[in-house]
């Protein structure tokens, strides 16, 4: 017998990832409901390089870097002699996540190639091997994407853009915020909460006022070398979180006149000063458009992505849309944000995920008697890892059900692909019907964020618990282990973009709304009963939501305030039902009807004993976690 020393004994082997589209069997079944065969194989490769690239030393080593090297505010806000000024630091390894996302066209794809209504889907397949390596850069391509998508519905109508100038300065900032080059590329603000609350912006003390340069010859430039004049409108106010101080631009709402409601408006974020002086006396140089930096906040997590307080005096901006229409403008870009959320909700819990699995396979445990075995032969362990992954499974069908539906709404500007091309979940219910699309959606944005990004929070946990001790730890040394930075981090998205709360009564507001609240209740019975009308067993879920309906159509708004969380989760759990049986249907192993068996008796769908047939020990955990074959199997490309 040697006593072990700082450097001698036992050392745990570290665990080997693999390349996440071919390991995570879940992403493969997604990707098979979701997108047609013949539009994957046209994509596949260049995913698989992005999920092999995001787990390079480079990335691991630029992601602690991140962490390390905080953004901070140069001289606490002034210079060496006191006057005040406002330069934002970050560090080398946050830049260069950056530019790799924007190289690999984690927003660009979107709108530079054509997948018809399935461009958003294989978009957010990208986004989801990205966001555990991404540390928190796609926050900011989030808001990015969503004020692209803003920009092109607005330049896609030419009438809403009567100014030519104003038409310029749209279209360089949209082509910026799609481009692949870091060096042109634009990342994107948001700029709603102010003091006075949080979702609730109609309290904004924020204020723009029109007041055009009277010479156009005298009016600054936002850039010298394109000639991108500042816009006509001044912007003063005080926005309490920004989490992209350092975008190149801003979509941010202020109230113009007493009681024309709030607007939206497009500011870059910087302008160009001939008065500047550098060190070496050389004049002019740009400076933040009228935006100082009060102080950057100091989160939980996030800790890499600079989120301040902006103190505005007389920024330039241009009006998107019409005054006092703000509110509606900016839905648009939330319908994309919080679409981003739930994806990086569910890339992080994949990457948990991935993280359980790989340590199961190399850390061995005692099991009594003197015997030892890998974890991933230990009963309770792999019970414990399959309910998580059924849950992750459950929740990634919602969301990608969700994306899908986007998809088909973005769809109506870029045209479908040919009609010969379906999916499985297309061949297994037909085509949403057009006047279903919009209706679906307007639910679907609320409802998915609500619930995914809640429960992702303690699914994670489980993955941080089941490496025990050492999930527990910061693990920058090994960072492709740091499950509780990405726990840390997940924290947040069911807080941004709407709490589950907020998003609750949203969801409540669509469903009861006057106008459009049966379209939608209508659009959710249509999918229902259609898909719970081809796969076994789906009477039950309907049984559910007929009754849930039932007291939607019969209960006051106000009254059911009170169950606006419980009914969004529980018309989630109904949607995620559905999504199981039919991804299961005639397409699944033993393992995955368990899955779905578990899903209903956990949720009530079903009495009685929900093993019934099936003899649920340690090989079908296994199966749920690995995939067919377990660990030992073949880790193939997945059959579309």
């Amino acid at each position: 017998m040697e006593p072990s020393s700082a450097n001698k004994g036992f050392f745990q082997q570290q665990p080997i990832f693999r390349n996440q589209l071919y390991d995570d069997t879940n992403l493969q079944r997604v990707i098979k409901l979701f997108l047609p065969s013949a539009v994957f194989r046209t994509v596949e490769q260049e995913i698989a390089q992005l999920s092999d690239d995001v787990l390079s030393p480079a990335i691991f080593d630029w992601i602690t870097d991140s962490e390390k090297n905080l953004p901070h505010v140069r001289g606490s806000g002034r210079d060496s002699f006191g006057k005040p000024k406002s330069e934002l630091v970050v560090g080398e390894g946050w830049r260069k996540l950056q530019e790799f996302g924007i190289q690999k066209g984690v927003v660009a794809s979107n709108y530079d190639t054509n997948n018809g209504q399935y461009t958003r889907l294989v978009q957010c397949v990208r986004l989801h091997v990205w966001e555990g390596s991404c540390a928190n850069t796609l926050c900011p391509a989030a808001m990015q994407d969503g004020a692209a998508r803003l920009l092109q519905l607005h330049l896609a109508k030419p009438a809403s853009i009567n100014d030519p100038v104003q038409k310029r300065v749209f279209q360089d900032a949209y082509d910026r915020l799609t481009s692949r080059n870091p060096a042109r590329a634009w990342t994107s603000g948001q700029w709603m909460t102010e003091r006075t609350g949080g979702s609730d912006v109609s309290q904004s003390e924020t204020v723009a006022t029109f007041s055009p340069y009277p010479n156009t010859s005298q009016t600054p430039l936002a850039d010298k070398d394109t000639g991108i004049p500042l816009g006509p409108w001044s912007i003063s106010g005080f926005k309490w979180f920004s989490s992209a101080t350092d975008s190149g631009m801003t979509i941010l709402l202020a109230k113009t006149q007493p009681g024309k409601g709030l607007s939206a408006f497009l500011a870059p974020m910087r302008r160009y000063n001939p008065e500047l002086t550098s060190p070496t006396g050389k004049k002019g140089g740009t400076e933040l458009n009228g935006v100082t930096i009060s102080r950057l906040k100091n989160k939980l997590g996030t800790q890499s992505l600079p989120t301040a307080e902006l103190e505005l005096n007389g920024m330039r901006g241009w009006l998107i849309g019409e005054e006092g229409r703000g509110i509606q403008e900016i839905s648009t870009i939330l319908n994309v944000t919080r679409v981003h959320s739930t994806t990086a909700s569910m890339g992080y819990l994949g990457r948990g995920l991935a993280i359980a699995r790989s340590y199961a396979l190399v850390r061995e445990v005692g099991v009594g008697k003197g015997r030892r075995v890998p974890l991933w032969r230990n009963p309770l362990h792999m019970r414990t890892l399959a309910t998580m992954t059924g849950e992750y499974h459950a929740m990634m069908l919602l969301t990608f059900f969700t994306i899908y539906i986007m998809g088909l709404e973005e769809a109506k500007g870029r045209g479908q692909v040919d009609s010969k091309e379906k999916s499985v979940l297309e061949e297994r219910i037909g085509r949403i019907p057009p006047q279903h699309v919009a209706p679906l959606l307007r639910v679907l944005s609320s409802l998915h964020k609500a619930y995914v990004c809640e429960n992702t929070i303690p699914a994670l946990y489980g993955c941080m618990e089941a490496l025990g001790g050492v999930g527990y730890l910061v693990n920058s040394e090994s960072e492709h282990l740091n499950i509780a930075r990405i726990f840390r981090d997940a924290c947040v998205l069911a807080i941004w973009e709407g709490t589950t709360d907020v998003l609750s009564s949203d969801t409540l507001r669509a469903l009861k709304h006057p106008a459009v609240g049966k379209a939608s209740l209508d659009a959710l019975d249509w999918f229902v009963s259609t898909a719970g009308g081809v796969v076994e067993g789906g009477e039950m879920v309907v049984r559910e939501w007929e009754g849930l309906k039932g007291r939607l159509e019969g209960g006051d708004q106000m009254e059911l305030l009170a169950e606006a969380r419980s009914i969004t989760f529980r018309i989630a759990e109904i949607l995620m039902a559905l999504l199981l049986m039919l991804d299961v249907k005639g397409d699944g192993g033993v393992e995955r009807v368990v899955v779905v068996k578990r899903f209903l008796g956990k949720r009530g769908f079903m009495g009685g004993d929900v093993k019934a047939g099936v003899k649920e020990g340690l090989d079908i955990d296994t199966a749920i976690v690995y995939g067919p074959g377990g660990p030992q199997g073949p880790k193939a490309e997945p059959k579309l």
